[in-house]
């Protein structure tokens, strides 16, 4: 059965997408059977697989109204064991849309259910807000992972984080828990970064590998390509190979255990 992460930090600009795109790239060139799941109507992780938002014909609009399923709307990418859902800009106005409907919160969960003997891993890339697309992506997963770049500012922000993780567990999925916190844009000669990091893992679990900051990383979604596609050689790319490595390694150590619960 798949493992289901949300990908999630509610402050901007800390590498969500980035992370989303490139470790299931990753995850995918290590045959494993991947689905990203785009939750945010900016549909950054969609692009970033090629799917521009001009040629989206089935997204996951239909499917949190229960007129479509997964199975219909999921498609396949230039990597052949990653499939995606593409976002479009319609699911902006979910929150108004499912306003009166008693289990709004739980139609990602709903319709994820019947697919996940299909993959290994379901990556739900949330948009970097509190509302209901993010409270579904939180309500349907088994961990959450937390991409953060290592400044002052991103501290505050994965306290918030961790606030409405306890509250979904409190309320919609007692099962979630913190898989693990990803320092991404690190530059190691930076003090601050430094601190940073060292604050975090008296806290938090960490993963051991670090995503530097990397021009590649940049470009490659400009190109509709995870940057493993876009260039291979690069500094981010063995970030997140790496990444996915140690994923895997979790995996086979203790099979269905969760990291950081």
């Amino acid at each position: 059965m798949a493992r289901v992460v949300a990908i999630s930090n509610q402050k901007g600009g800390v590498g969500k997408t980035t992370t989303a795109v490139n470790l299931a790239a990753s995850l995918a060139l290590a045959e494993q059977r991947v689905l990203l799941v785009d939750v945010d109507p900016q549909g950054n992780a969609s692009s970033g697989v090629g799917v521009s938002q001009r040629s989206i014909e089935q997204s996951l609009y239909p499917v949190l109204f229960r007129e479509a399923t997964i199975r219909d709307v999921a498609r396949p990418t230039e990597l052949p064991f990653l499939q995606v859902v593409a976002a479009c800009r319609d699911l902006a106005g979910v929150e108004i849309e499912l306003v009166d409907a008693e289990d709004r919160a739980l139609r990602l969960r709903e319709a994820l259910a019947p697919v996940r003997d299909d993959y290994d891993f379901i990556f739900v890339d949330c948009p970097p807000s509190l509302g209901i697309l993010t409270i579904n992506a939180l309500a349907a997963a088994d961990v959450v992972l937390v991409p953060m770049q290592a400044e002052y500012y991103a501290l505050e922000g994965l306290s918030d984080l961790v606030g409405t993780i306890d509250r979904v567990r409190s309320t919609l999925n007692p099962a979630l828990s913190l898989d693990g916190v990803l320092l991404t844009m690190f530059d190691p000669r930076n003090n601050l970064s430094n601190q940073v990091a060292e604050e975090v893992r008296k806290h938090f679990h960490v993963f051991e590998t670090v995503i530097p900051r990397n021009v590649r990383l940049a470009e490659a979604p400009s190109y509709g390509r995870p940057a493993i596609l876009y260039d291979a050689g690069s500094r981010g790319s063995h970030g997140y190979l790496s990444l996915a490595r140690e994923i895997l390694d979790q995996r086979v150590v203790a099979p269905g255990s969760v990291v950081g619960a």
